[in-house]
Protein backbone atom coordinates (compact mmCIF):
# COMPACT_ATOMS: atom_id res chain seq x y z
CA UNK A 1 0.00 0.00 0.00
CA UNK A 2 1.26 3.53 -0.60
CA UNK A 3 0.67 6.33 0.35
CA UNK A 4 0.28 9.52 -1.32
CA UNK A 5 0.55 13.37 0.02
CA UNK A 6 -1.78 16.02 -2.25
CA UNK A 7 -1.72 19.63 -1.23
CA UNK A 8 -5.73 21.07 -1.58
CA UNK A 9 -7.52 23.91 -0.45
CA UNK A 10 -8.75 24.38 3.01
CA UNK A 11 -12.63 24.67 2.00
CA UNK A 12 -12.34 21.40 -0.13
CA UNK A 13 -10.91 19.62 2.94
CA UNK A 14 -13.44 20.85 5.15
CA UNK A 15 -15.96 20.04 2.27
CA UNK A 16 -14.32 16.48 2.35
CA UNK A 17 -14.39 15.90 6.10
CA UNK A 18 -18.03 17.14 5.95
CA UNK A 19 -19.11 14.43 3.50
CA UNK A 20 -16.94 11.84 5.38
CA UNK A 21 -18.68 12.22 8.60
CA UNK A 22 -21.91 12.58 6.78
CA UNK A 23 -21.61 9.03 5.64
CA UNK A 24 -20.29 7.67 8.64
CA UNK A 25 -16.85 6.71 6.55
CA UNK A 26 -13.29 8.12 6.73
CA UNK A 27 -11.48 10.86 4.64
CA UNK A 28 -9.39 8.12 3.59
CA UNK A 29 -11.85 5.95 2.48
CA UNK A 30 -13.78 8.60 0.73
CA UNK A 31 -10.76 9.93 -1.09
CA UNK A 32 -9.54 6.92 -2.29
CA UNK A 33 -13.04 5.85 -3.76
CA UNK A 34 -13.36 8.80 -5.41
CA UNK A 35 -10.20 8.42 -6.62
CA UNK A 36 -11.11 4.99 -7.81
CA UNK A 37 -14.11 6.38 -9.68
CA UNK A 38 -12.54 8.94 -11.25
CA UNK A 39 -10.55 6.29 -12.44
CA UNK A 40 -13.25 3.50 -13.27
CA UNK A 41 -16.04 4.76 -12.88
CA UNK A 42 -18.33 4.42 -9.83
CA UNK A 43 -18.55 1.27 -7.92
CA UNK A 44 -21.68 -0.58 -7.34
CA UNK A 45 -22.18 0.78 -3.86
CA UNK A 46 -21.58 4.34 -4.78
CA UNK A 47 -24.31 3.24 -7.48
CA UNK A 48 -26.98 2.05 -4.76
CA UNK A 49 -26.41 4.44 -2.53
CA UNK A 50 -27.19 7.53 -5.24
CA UNK A 51 -30.32 5.75 -6.03
CA UNK A 52 -31.40 5.26 -2.56
CA UNK A 53 -30.99 8.82 -1.85
CA UNK A 54 -32.45 10.18 -4.93
CA UNK A 55 -35.50 8.41 -4.00
CA UNK A 56 -35.36 9.47 -0.71
CA UNK A 57 -35.11 5.98 0.81
CA UNK A 58 -31.42 5.61 2.17
CA UNK A 59 -31.19 5.02 5.72
CA UNK A 60 -28.38 6.10 7.83
CA UNK A 61 -28.69 4.65 11.37
CA UNK A 62 -27.79 7.36 13.82
CA UNK A 63 -24.48 7.06 15.31
CA UNK A 64 -24.17 6.16 19.31
CA UNK A 65 -23.32 9.11 21.48
CA UNK A 66 -20.92 7.30 22.84
CA UNK A 67 -19.72 3.18 22.35
CA UNK A 68 -20.88 1.32 24.92
CA UNK A 69 -17.64 -0.85 26.44
CA UNK A 70 -18.02 -4.57 26.66
CA UNK A 71 -18.93 -5.06 30.37
CA UNK A 72 -21.69 -2.41 29.67
CA UNK A 73 -23.16 -4.66 26.34
CA UNK A 74 -22.55 -7.52 28.78
CA UNK A 75 -24.57 -6.01 31.51
CA UNK A 76 -27.63 -4.91 29.18
CA UNK A 77 -27.81 -8.24 27.43
CA UNK A 78 -27.87 -10.43 30.29
CA UNK A 79 -30.84 -12.77 30.75
CA UNK A 80 -31.34 -12.46 26.92
CA UNK A 81 -30.82 -16.48 26.82
CA UNK A 82 -28.45 -18.48 24.23
CA UNK A 83 -30.79 -18.78 21.06
CA UNK A 84 -28.55 -17.27 18.84
CA UNK A 85 -25.33 -19.38 20.30
CA UNK A 86 -28.16 -22.40 20.14
CA UNK A 87 -28.95 -22.14 16.80
CA UNK A 88 -25.25 -21.93 15.60
CA UNK A 89 -24.64 -24.73 17.50
CA UNK A 90 -26.88 -26.37 15.79
CA UNK A 91 -26.31 -25.89 12.27
CA UNK A 92 -22.52 -27.02 12.99
CA UNK A 93 -23.38 -30.07 13.68
CA UNK A 94 -25.98 -30.44 10.61
CA UNK A 95 -22.94 -30.22 8.52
Amino acid sequence: MRQLISRIDDDLHRRLRAKAAADDRSLNDLVTEALQDSLDGPNERAQLLKRLAVRGIRVVPPRPAQVPTPAALKRLTKGAGTAVSAALAAERHRR
